[in-house]
């Protein structure tokens, strides 16, 4: 079971993550948004949402560069496992309190609010449910990192998380004797990884990929929503470069 849940799973996990949201870009791209309920009720919105996001933005970067890093490159800026380890605790700590708190204010607002609760669907309410528990998770690991302020359990991870990014056989063994706690916070991290293509949590993308996209692949133009009610008539390649011709002569004119 250890091999399978630290060894395989991760794969699975990722690669539902990676394969099902370029499919629901492709399938379904409309559904492909956050489906905010700020217009529906504002009281509290704020506040919650911006401690639940900070948090878990900065416990998001915090993973990826905390066990994605190469070793060697702490070593070479000669910053020891066990400050890293402390580190790695006390910014982790705060930011999963803030995340929390703002994680439960979102919870109650869109579970007690009859208005934003008949426009939510399951998936909507269950993601957030394993978010918190994630986070409840994330801060349980705490104390028992505390314990092991050397930092050389925090190494076995980076070890583990380093050997799956690159393909390595023998990953699940540096996890085996770890402790519960993060081995269900590892298990239900995967685990929303899997659920993300079919959630609202592809709109987290949307912050990395959109500025590439607009950036590179449409130079110069900006998407707009159309008000027409039929589709323009056909028109040739001659009729476009007359239109774009007649635009740019226009543009010279007026400067």
């Amino acid at each position: 079971m250890n091999t399978f849940l630290f060894g395989i799973y991760p794969y699975i996990a990722l690669s539902v993550l990676f394969l099902g949201s370029i499919a629901r870009y492709d399938r379904d791209p409309f559904t492909w948004k956050t489906s905010s309920s700020q217009l529906l009720r504002t009281r509290h919105f704020a506040i919650a949402s911006i401690l639940f996001h900070v948090g878990v933005l900065v416990i998001f970067a915090g993973h990826v560069v905390g066990l994605l890093t190469p070793i060697w490159v702490f070593d070479m800026l000669h910053v020891s496992h066990g400050a890293k380890q402390i580190l790695a605790i006390v910014a982790g700590g705060i930011a999963g309190v803030m995340a929390t708190i703002g994680g439960g204010m979102l919870l109650y607002r869109r579970w007690t609010d009859q208005r934003i609760r008949l426009t939510s669907s399951f998936a909507d309410i269950a993601i957030l449910v394993l978010l918190l528990v994630q986070l409840l998770l994330g801060l349980g690991t705490v104390p028992v990192s505390w314990q092991h302020s050397d930092g050389h359990e925090m190494v076995k991870f980076m070890t583990w998380a380093q050997m799956i990014w690159t393909f390595q056989p023998g990953a699940a063994d540096y996890v085996a004797g770890a402790a519960l706690v993060f081995k269900l916070h590892i298990v239900l991290g995967l685990t929303i990884f899997l659920l993300t293509p079919f959630t609202r949590l592809v709109h987290i993308a949307s912050g990395i990929f959109a500025p590439l996209r607009y950036l590179f692949l449409r130079p110069g133009y900006q998407i707009v929503r159309s008000r027409r009610n039929a589709p323009l008539p056909p028109r040739s390649d001659a009729d476009v470069a007359k239109a774009r011709l007649k635009a740019a002569k226009s543009v010279r004119a007026a400067e």
